[in-house]
C-alpha cells in the first residue's frame, strides 16, 4: 500500500474506532501498558512526547508521574485526542498538550527528557523513521521505551487480518507483525543511534467473556474498523462467523481467553 494512502487509511480508521477503543482494550492491554510504564520511569518534573497516544491509555498516568513537568501527546487521530483532552479535563490534569500529526513527521522542535510509543509503530509505512523522529525530539541522554505486538504465531486473533483482507482491496495493515520478530524492534533502535537497548517479551491472554465483546474488540475497536464500516450486513455476519471460528479453540467455559505477546524495548540516546 502507498504510504499516503496508508497513512490516510489509518487516521480515518482510528477516528471510526476512537469510541469503542478504550471499552474493547483498555483492560486487555494493562499488562502492556504497565510494563511499558515501569521501563519508562517518568519521574517527576520530567518532560515527555508520546508518539501515537491515542485516548490516552498512557498519556494520563504519565502526566501524573510527570507531576510539575509536561507531556506532549501526538497522533494521528483527532477523535482520539479530543477523548484525551477530554479525560485529562475530567482528571484535572494540566500539563498535558496534544497535537494531531504523523509519528514519521512530529511537529515539534522541542527536546524531551524521555519518548515512548504504546502499541503504535506497527500501524506506521515506516517505522524506522519514527524512531528516528522520536531520537531526533529527544536531549542527549534522554530515554526512549516503545511496545508493539509481538510475533503473528503468538497471537490468537492474528486471523482478523486475513479475515477483513480477503472482503476489501488492499492489506488493512501489511506489516503489523514486522516489528514483533525477535530483535526487530531492538535492531532498529539500535540502527537509530540509540544505545543500551534492552528488548523484552511477554505473553498475555486476552480475556473476552462473549462472542459480543470478542466480536467488538476485533472490528469495532482497532485497525480494521474503517475496513468494517463499509461492510453491508452479509459480509459482516459471514466476517463474524469465520473470527469466531478461528478463535474458537480458545473457547471456554468463561469465554475466550485468547493468547497474545507484546515486545517492549527501551534504550537511550548517547
Amino acid at each position: 500500500m502507498d504510504a499516503k494512502l496508508q497513512l490516510l487509511v489509518q487516521r480515518r480508521g482510528w477516528d471510526i474506532a476512537a469510541s469503542d477503543y478504550e471499552e474493547s482494550w483498555f483492560r486487555q492491554l494493562q499488562p502492556a501498558t504497565d510494563k511499558l510504564l515501569a521501563c519508562a520511569d517518568v519521574q517527576s518534573g520530567e518532560s515527555v512526547i508520546e508518539a501515537a497516544s491515542g485516548t490516552g491509555l498512557i498519556t494520563l498516568v504519565v502526566a501524573e508521574l510527570a507531576g510539575s513537568g509536561r507531556v506532549l501527546a501526538t497522533d494521528i487521530s483527532k477523535k482520539m485526542l479530543a477523548q484525551l483532552n477530554v479525560a485529562a479535563d475530567a482528571a484535572g490534569l494540566t500539563n498535558i498538550e496534544t497535537v494531531a500529526c504523523n509519528a514519521e513527521a512530529l511537529a515539534t522542535e522541542e527536546h524531551f527528557d524521555v519518548a515512548v510509543c504504546a502499541l503504535g509503530l506497527m500501524y506506521m509505512p515506516d517505522p524506522a523513521q519514527a524512531i528516528a523522529q522520536l531520537s531526533r525530539a529527544l536531549r542527549p541522554g534522554g530515554r526512549v521505551a516503545i511496545s508493539v505486538w509481538g510475533e503473528r504465531r503468538n497471537c490468537g486473533w492474528a486471523s482478523l487480518f486475513g479475515i477483513v483482507d480477503a472482503r476489501v482491496a488492499s492489506d488493512v495493515c501489511p506489516m503489523f507483525f514486522g516489528m514483533g520478530a525477535p530483535g526487530a524492534l531492538a535492531g532498529s533502535m539500535a540502527q537509530q543511534g540509540f544505545v543500551d537497548v534492552i528488548e523484552e517479551r511477554i505473553r498475555v491472554t486476552l480475556d473476552f467473556p462473549t462472542d459480543e465483546a470478542a466480536l467488538s474488540a476485533a472490528f469495532l475497536g482497532g485497525p480494521v474498523a474503517l475496513a468494517y464500516a463499509r461492510f453491508d450486513d452479509e459480509t459482516k455476519a459471514s466476517a463474524h462467523a469465520e473470527y469466531l471460528d478461528t478463535i474458537a479453540q480458545y473457547r471456554g467455559s468463561n469465554g475466550y481467553l485468547v493468547p497474545g505477546e507484546f515486545v517492549i524495548a527501551t534504550g537511550r540516546k548517547p
